[in-house]
């Protein structure tokens, strides 16, 4: 199976032959944006990837801000073309979770903490939290979820 990296250097190549300017551009942006990631700092590091959804997710986010704020100066095709590069990024996101998918999740890290014989309370927290991200990996906002997990302890 190809890695999310692998797959956008690929789409790289089929948006140049297909002549898709807009994404073309929006995968290269990104792929520069993983680049600077993977060779700033001291060590060279290779994302993986939850690392490059995460990174993808906040590309996203940053055109729609933009987009938003194109809109309010009265810039309406540049905002346009930002969100156009959001949703070619979001593409590439895992389908998102409801908020009934995430409750379920909360529900089997707190059912398998009750099954150790630990009655779920604040201290656990940190491992609910550590097991619920795992599986929700992109697909929620960890506030969300980390408000959902204190409702279901408060």
């Amino acid at each position: 199976m190809n890695t999310l990296k692998e797959q956008l250097k690929g789409d790289v190549v089929v948006h140049l032959k297909a002549h898709n300017e807009l994404e073309l551009t929006t995968v290269r942006n990104v792929l520069g944006e993983i680049e600077t990631r993977e060779k700033g700092g001291k060590t060279p590091v290779d994302l993986n990837d939850a690392e490059v959804t995460a990174l993808l997710q906040k590309e996203a986010a940053k055109r729609r801000d933009t987009a938003a704020i194109y809109a309010e100066a009265g810039h309406a095709e540049r905002a346009a073309r930002e969100i156009a590069e959001a949703e070619v990024i979001e593409a590439y996101l895992p389908e998102p979770l409801s908020e009934a998918g995430v409750a379920a999740i909360i529900d089997s890290a707190f059912a398998a903490l009750e099954s150790d014989g630990i009655k779920p309370s604040m201290r656990q927290m940190g491992a609910i939290m550590k097991q619920v991200t795992a599986e929700v990996a992109g697909r929620f906002t960890g506030k969300a979820v980390s408000e959902m997990v204190r409702k279901r302890l408060g």
